[in-house]
């Protein structure tokens, strides 16, 4: 009986090994970093799914790309490994429906809707009631203009999950009502109550200096900071580069501009704009702020927004409004109506912002 599973075991490796080499690959402008193992060295079903996951997870931090909108994406190639990875797991453990969701939104980060779609499916294959496949599925299908699939898993979400279902909808609500504000460059007048300014970080340069795209942000928040001397001021952005981050970088040029530090609160921990809005989503309820002003990239507002909303469902202040103001990267023009990719980036980000998490498998697992 041992030497049948072991033949078994060492059968399905060997076959593994052959489909699973793949090696590094660099150039100048992208980079993607690619494990090399042969799998056959391991003598059970559970230690080539851990090691597949493993390779996952080192695709999926390898080197990232920074687009000039300011949005942090992963190489496409790099999530296509993520995606074989675990779907080769999937198929050695067929029953973990966690690693089809993470293919899934892999598949999402590489911007293949349709194939996250097919791949979604499968979960309800093994878990027809599972509540978070039939929220992706109303949300991804909605994106495709799919509306009547995503109205039958809109339907399922009721009967399973009401509150569910009234989040999804307040979701696409969100979105609808953001992407239809028309972007502004310039400030509105003075909003009453407790307000603040929030400015969204940018990565920085390599030598940790920052970059111009941050500095005209900046601009923009210390016009409107001495319009609003009473607002409070937010700036978060956490990744650090030459032993800088963004946060601490943009408090110390607006106390040189002549800004009071006591005003300043610093994320220096935010990774994304979804932590941003998490993170930062606790000083606006410490402070009951009534009203705040985002202060990011023309085309990086609309995202921000939707996500600081949605932050705020759960840590408050109840009824804190929001909007934006657009240092232009891009003529507004040509951003009146938002891109398939920026949309899906909005509805992507809203979700994990919401709480449901992108990678659900060991050691893969983040929002």
């Amino acid at each position: 009986m041992k030497k049948t599973i072991l033949a078994f075991t060492l059968g399905s490796l060997l076959t593994l090994s052959s489909s699973s080499l793949f090696a590094a690959n660099q150039t100048d402008t992208q980079q993607s970093i690619q494990a090399t193992v042969e799998y056959s060295q391991f003598t059970t079903k559970r230690q080539v799914v851990d090691q597949l996951l493993i390779d996952a997870a080192t695709a999926f931090k390898s080197p990232a790309r920074i687009s000039h909108a300011g949005f942090t994406a992963k190489m496409p190639s790099n999530m296509e490994i993520v995606t074989n990875r675990l779907l080769e797991a999937y198929d050695l453990e067929p029953y973990r429906t966690d690693l089809l969701i993470s293919a899934a939104n892999a598949q999402i980060y590489n911007k293949n809707a349709d194939r996250a779609i097919e791949l979604f499916e499968k979960v309800l294959s093994v878990a027809p009631e599972d509540v978070d496949a039939h929220s992706y599925l109303a949300v991804w299908q909605h994106f495709t203009g799919n509306d009547a699939e995503s109205a039958k898993h809109m339907k399922v979400l009721e009967s399973l999950n009401p509150g569910r279902a009234a989040d999804m909808q307040r979701i696409f609500d969100t979105v609808n009502r953001i992407v239809e504000t028309p972007l502004k460059t310039t400030f509105d007048k003075a909003q009453d109550g407790n307000t603040a300014i929030i400015t969204l970080g940018y990565a920085l340069n390599p030598d940790g200096s920052m970059h111009d795209i941050l500095i005209q942000r900046l601009e923009m928040t210390l016009a409107f900071a001495k319009e609003q001397p009473k607002s409070l001021i937010v700036l978060t952005g956490g990744v650090p580069k030459n032993h800088k981050t963004e946060g601490k970088l943009m408090a110390d040029w607006l106390v040189e501009k002549g800004i009071d530090r006591s005003r300043i609160i610093e994320d220096n921990y935010a990774r994304s704009t979804v932590e941003n809005a998490l993170y930062s989503s606790y000083a606006l309820a410490r402070h009951d702020i009534d009203h705040a002003t985002i202060i990011s990239s023309a085309s990086h507002v609309r995202r921000g927004q939707t996500l600081f909303e949605i932050a705020s469902w759960q840590t408050g202040p109840k009824d804190i409004t929001f909007d934006t103001v657009s240092a232009a990267d891009k003529p507004l023009d040509e951003l009146k109506v938002p891109t398939d990719g920026e949309l899906l980036g909005i509805y992507r980000d809203a979700l994990r912002t919401y709480g449901m998490w992108s990678y659900r498998s060991y050691p893969l697992e983040q929002r």
